[in-house]
């Protein structure tokens, strides 16, 4: 019986601990709500909807939170969400958190001291926000922290000892880069951060010599203190002591080398010990001294060197042969490096860019050269190199870039560099090379930036191969002995934007076609012998914007009209038969005879221009009185045209509301400046499009229509949306398409519901390797040239096995060509009182009409390319070009740009996180991810830039797109920059 009492007692004792934990936890579950709840009361703007679901009653389902067993919050995680406002203090009442991410957003005011009151975390991350004020000292207080990420935001002040010394050596990650951190690195010999791995403080305001009892971090693998004020030796006892370093950035500071900055030797003996060294970087420092032999003792896997920027001197000691897997190599910008160039250096199979500009090297350039089968880039300019150009490049089929310019090399231009198939930029200028420009290097088709030729000694004529370069956009041959008449087949090379041929011996007249590039911004043909009178091709242009015909033999009348109105006297000098109404230039005296002859020429001409086009206009505009109220007779007729050329299905109006439930708002999927898209399906159960267009009277939307008929019914592709047909009233316009069932990329990239993945790394390089095509389609093989206006993920279609189709064709250009119809348009009616007002129209319409042939400018074909480039970024950066981080202060490429080459790290980390969770990444294939994604940031970063002389072709793009879908399927293939 006291047996039993005792259980009894016992059973209820635990059930009442058990009542007694259990409310205890529930008020502790209720704390964590109170504390979320406020701080979303401090969110000022959430607009991807990242909250939408924070009013549940189970916080452990709200999107961005989880919970461990006991409904305790454990991990906060909020990044790349937009969201506005600032951090709450409340945050500190989540007692059981872990993790904190809330990077990626635009939180402004500061830090919260209150977080330090977490003692279980563990990661913080408030990284690319606006964060402001001091790093408080209550995080000291964090003793299980392993991850600390403030990056990227407007922090000030000296960064707190506490940081490096708060009792803990748990920290494995620190990034306190690109804020506005003053005074120097505050460390003592009691901070041991032994665990630390990667430490970044970049690009702050940090000065004073590196801490020496920053050695003590003996596990560091990235060390990165670059762009900041750091003065005093390099430090060599603390690089020596982490031998897991794999990174190291000390570039743009004021070090210098040892013994009063003449002795590096020190410093590369210390990093032997560094054996897993793959990255160094010394640039813009003032460092002196030579480069030591000891260098080729380095770690094998190492990559980039970048050492340029800085006053070595000496020669470049062979031993640097031994680094094998090196593909960067940069010393230029050393002026006192001399010597010649080590023929050992060619050993260097993986070399793909070496940089050994303006430096002090004498000596010919190695033949060695043609042995290095990788490399891309070869910068030697500003040098004192002499001898002839290697007959070994022919071997470099990779070379794109190559640099020899402002030397001493003479001899001829070599024919076998024209086998350098891949060579988009020669700059062989400020030389002496004699001979003729050999027709092999001027049948190079490849070169489509510039080719530079000047300041040598050339001779003969210009090699009418040379007018094949349908791409390059500047040729320069000036201060050459070039002679003979200029070809008038220049006209061909339709890209060029600036040509020079000055200081030579051309003569004869200068051709008129040269006038006819539509691109061409900047001529310059002085000091040469050419007569005859300037084209009025030239004057006419409405792109050029530098002229200089001065001491030639020109003659003729020139008038400050066009092209000419802002040249002064100075771009006509030396031409003493030159007259005309330029300020400076003399009086051109005419007769009255010669205005009688003017006048009985023009009547010659305009006679029979009259009767073969005057009656049968007069004739319509008679027709035009009678009947004025069909302004849409000429859509209706096009229309109708479409419909019989190809056989495009009748649907009505009827159908169409039948199809979509009367447009209902339910059907509609997309919305735009020109009207609604709406998805419906015909009664043969077609699932289609219907791109309504809002009606209005001003034109502009009749335009929007018929331009996207004509691209659409003209244009075949397999990356161009196809129309089924179209369906005009005169109060209702809608162009029918087929529905594409993955919808856009726009859907994908920024879901409204659900985590932001879809895609993998492979399907959006196909998605872009798609829609380059599309483009390059559009831009060279179409039978209409269209400039695509608005390209963007939302107009980006997917079809059911992921093909992107673009589409939306409403604000495209059409880009003229001579064989296109003249048409008066309909939408006027013209009445005359007399024969000499219908002379004077049709003369006026005549100019119009070759004025318009001539419309389009290189500023609206580059259009396509920069936003082509912006999608690119997009996809690697994952930020919409709109995001208000871009309109209050840089733009996308901007922002990019500011973290090339060497800050990128955090953008492909991301990239790859966004796309992983929907593909398995093996370890092996992170390095061709990593690959694949730095290269779409460079392809993005070309194609935005904004000169447009380095901007490549949409072929090219293509090119380069495709092959990175190719290395994504085969990665053995190697990617060259």
């Amino acid at each position: 019986m006291g047996y039993l009492n005792f259980f009894t007692f016992d059973l209820l004792f635990m059930i009442i601990v058990f009542y007694v934990v259990r409310a205890e936890n529930g008020t502790y579950v209720l704390n964590d709500r109170a504390s979320l709840v406020s701080f979303m009361s401090q969110i000022t703007s959430d607009p991807k909807n990242a909250l939408e679901n924070w009013n549940s009653s189970d916080v452990c389902n709200w999107s961005g939170l989880k919970c461990d067993n006991g409904s305790r919050v454990v991990n906060l995680t909020l990044s790349e969400k937009s969201l506005h406002g600032t951090i709450a203090p409340s945050l500190s009442k989540l007692s059981y958190l872990s993790i904190l991410d809330l990077s990626g957003n635009f939180f402004e005011g500061h830090i919260p001291a209150e977080l330090g009151s977490l003692s279980r975390l563990q990661a913080i991350s408030l990284s690319s926000n606006r964060l402001e004020g001091y790093i408080p000292n209550e995080l000291r207080f964090l003793h299980q922290l392993l991850y600390l990420n403030l990056g990227s935001n407007k922090l000030t002040g000296d960064i707190p000892m506490s940081i490096f010394c708060n009792g803990t050596s748990h920290v494995e990650y620190l990034d306190l880069s690109d804020n506005l951190f003053t005074g120097e690195i505050h460390l003592n010999n009691q901070c041991e951060l032994k665990e630390l791995k990667y430490l970044l403080l970049w690009s702050n305001y940090l000065v004073g010599e590196v801490p020496q009892a920053l050695s003590n971090f003996s596990k560091l693998e990235l060390l990165d203190l670059g762009s900041n004020l750091l003065t005093g030796e390099l430090p060599s006892k603390i690089v020596g002591k982490m031998v897991h370093l794999q990174i190291l950035q000390l570039s743009e500071n004021r070090f210098s080398s040892h013994n009063g900055n003449t002795d590096l030797k020190p410093f590369f003996a210390s990093l032997a010990n560094c054996s897993n060294l793959t990255e160094l970087n010394l640039a813009g420092n003032h460092l002196g001294g030579e480069l030591p032999s000891i260098i080729g003792t380095l770690s094998t896997k190492l990559a980039k060197i970048n050492l340029d920027d800085n006053h070595i001197h000496g020669p470049i000691p062979p031993e640097i042969s031994n680094l094998v897997n090196i593909t960067l190599l940069n010393l230029s910008n050393n002026i006192l490096l001399n010597g010649s160039i080590p023929p050992e250096l060619f050993q260097l199979g993986s070399l793909e860019r070496m940089y050994l500009s303006n430096n002090s090297l004498s000596g010919h350039i190695p033949s060695a050269f043609g042995n290095v089968p990788h490399l891309g880039l070869l910068d030697v300019s500003k040098n004192k190199l002499h001898g002839t150009i290697p007959e070994s490049f022919a071997n470099l089929s990779q070379l794109r870039k190559l640099f020899l310019h402002d030397n001493q090399l003479s001899g001829p231009i070599p024919p076998s560099l024209g086998k350098c198939i891949n060579l988009e930029i020669l700059d062989l200028s400020y030389n002496r090379i004699s001979r003729t420009i050999p027709i092999e290097v001027a049948s190079l088709s490849s070169l489509k930036l510039y080719l530079n030729l000047s300041s040598n000694h050339l001779q003969g004529h210009i090699p009418l191969e040379l007018t094949k370069m349908t791409m390059v956009l500047a040729i320069d041959l000036s201060s050459n002995n070039l002679s003979s008449t200029i070809p008038s087949q220049l006209g061909s090379c339709i890209a060029l934007e600036n040509l020079n041929l000055s200081r030579n011996i051309f003569e004869g007249p200068l051709p008129a076609s040269i006038g006819n590039l539509r691109y061409l911004k900047e001529l310059d043909v002085s000091f040469n012998q050419l007569t005859g009178e300037i084209p009025d091709s030239l004057q006419a242009s409405s792109t050029l914007k530098q002229l200089n015909f001065s001491y030639n033999c020109f003659s003729g009348d020139i008038t400050n009209n066009g092209a000419f109105s802002s040249l002064t006297i100075k771009s006509f000098l030396g031409n003493n038969r030159l007259c005309g109404s330029i300020e400076g230039m003399r009086k051109c005296h005419r007769k009255l005879t010669h205005n009688l002859l003017v006048a009985i020429l023009l009547s010659l001409l305009i006679t029979p221009i009259f009767c073969v086009a005057g009656y049968p206009l007069l004739l319509r505009s008679k027709f035009r009185r009678k009947s004025t109220v069909f302004n849409m007779k000429g859509i209706e007729d096009e229309k109708e045209a479409m419909r019989k050329e190809k056989k495009y299905p009748r649907i009505s109006h009827r159908q169409l509301v039948e199809a979509t439930g009367g447009f209902s708002p339910s059907t509609l999927i997309g919305s735009g400046r020109f009207g609604h898209v709406y998805k419906g399906v015909l009664q043969d159960n077609t699932r289609i499009a219907v791109k309504v267009l809002h009606f209005k009277a001003d034109g502009e939307i009749s335009g929007s229509f018929k331009r996207e008929c004509q691209i659409l019914k003209r244009t075949r592709h397999r990356n161009l949306i196809r129309i089924i047909t179209i369906c005009s009233t005169p109060d209702f316009k809608a162009i029918v398409l087929p529905l594409m069932p993955k919808g856009s990329l726009e859907d994908h990239l920024y879901p409204s519901h659900g985590p932001r993945c879809g895609l993998d790394l492979v399907q959006l390089v196909s998605i872009c390797s798609d829609v380059a095509e599309g483009m390059a389609y559009l831009h060279h093989y179409s039978p209409i040239k269209v400039v695509h206006c608005d390209l963007k993920p939302s107009n980006i279609l997917l079809d059911d096995d992921m093909t992107a189709l673009v589409t939306d064709f409403g604000i495209s250009r059409l880009v003229k060509v001579a064989d296109e119809n003249f048409s008066v348009n309909d939408s006027a009616a013209y009445s005359f009182g007399s024969t000499d007002g219908l002379m004077v129209w049709f003369v006026v319409q005549l100019v119009i009409l070759l004025l318009n042939m001539e419309w389009e400018s290189r500023h609206h074909l580059k259009e396509m390319f920069i936003a082509l480039g912006v999608l690119l970024l997009e996809i690697a950066a994952g930020r919409r070009p709109t995001d208000i981080l871009f309109k209050e202060g840089p733009t996308l490429h901007e922002w990019v740009k500011r973290h090339y080459p060497n800050r990128l790290e955090p953008i492909v980390e991301g990239a790859i996180e966004r796309c992983a969770p929907c593909a398995t990444v093996q370890l092996d294939s992170t390095k061709i991810w990593r690959d694949v994604i730095l290269e779409l940031i460079e392809l993005g970063l070309i194609c935005t830039q904004y000169n447009p002389l380095t901007r490549p072709t949409m072929l090219d793009v293509a090119y380069e797109i495709n092959r990175l879908k190719q290395y994504l399927s085969s990665p053995s293939n190697l990617l060259i920059e």
